[in-house]
């Protein structure tokens, strides 16, 4: 949508008098982006039972830095969470530039939503992201933090529940770094990624827990193609977690994939996860 308006601003221009001036662009401006993975892993974790997403989100942003948005996307497993087939996500926040060092302090919050899924799925997270450039290359850290939630928490409904607790609330702590590069004379950009994961050691309700078994680490490496002349980029990224396996053991079944060509495999296990987007 962005490109092709550019490209009638374009044609615009060239058959207008000489005496005419662009408009000023607005106090708000929307972007948005809509894309297809292979699998959507969320802090290293398959949250679409190792299949394929669709996936798509828009962002109004005012010049003072306050910003609103929301992101969705397709989802399996985990217990299907608890009946939705969909997370949505909403989020606000203030990106504050700090002076003229070219780094940027946001701050925000992001409220996980599961339409038509079970009650107490939904939770908050407010974060902090410090962001900075330096030449070709982009370096982001970012802690997130969930205060205690009831869809955080270790419980669950069913008779034999002995080692939950029903109505337990916990939180989740994340910390991240990113860190991603243009190659110079090309379209191509590589990407790295690292996060650290501190929350509950099972399962919350109906699977939603974002730290899915205690303390592990995930990271990923790719890269980013950027078509030429389109609002298309292809990606390819390594993703993995140090989950260990007997982890894994104690939170099945509803760690593995439930049915379908990868039934019965870990939804934490390494992949190589490829996209295609468009920016608009």
């Amino acid at each position: 949508m962005k490109y092709q308006i550019a490209c009638a601003a374009l044609a615009l221009m060239s058959s207008a008098p000489a005496f005419a001036q662009e408009e000023p662009a607005g106090p708000v401006t929307v972007t948005g982006s809509v894309g297809l993975v292979s699998d959507y892993r969320f802090r290293g974790v398959s949250q679409s039972d190792r299949g394929m997403a669709i996936q798509g989100g828009l962002t109004a942003t005012h010049e003072s830095g306050v910003y609103v948005g929301t992101w969705g996307s397709n989802l399996s497993g985990w217990g299907t969470f608890g009946g939705a087939n969909m997370e949505l996500d909403l989020f606000a926040g203030y990106a504050i530039p700090l002076g003229d060092s070219g780094a940027t302090l946001d701050l925000g919050l992001t409220w996980y939503m599961y339409p038509s899924g079970a009650d107490k799925t939904d939770f908050a997270e407010p974060y902090v992201k410090l962001s900075s450039q330096v030449g070709p290359v982009k370096g982001l850290l970012g802690v997130a933090y969930a205060p205690k939630q009831e869809a955080l928490g270790k419980w669950c409904s069913d008779a034999d529940c002995t080692i939950y607790k029903p109505g337990d609330k916990e939180d989740n702590f994340y910390i991240w770094g990113d860190v991603s590069g243009a190659i110079p004379n090309t379209p191509v950009s590589l990407k790295a990624h690292l996060g650290w994961s501190n929350g509950n050691s099972g399962l919350g309700p109906n699977g939603t827990s974002v730290a899915p078994t205690g303390k592990y680490l995930d990271w990923l490496v790719g890269a980013d193609l950027a078509v030429p002349g389109t609002p298309l980029t292809l990606s390819i990224a390594y993703v993995d977690t140090d989950i260990a396996r007997v982890e894994e053991n104690y939170l099945r079944p509803n760690f593995q994939v439930a049915d379908g060509d990868n039934f019965g495999k870990s939804i934490a296990r390494s992949t190589v996860v490829f996209s295609i987007s468009a920016a608009f």
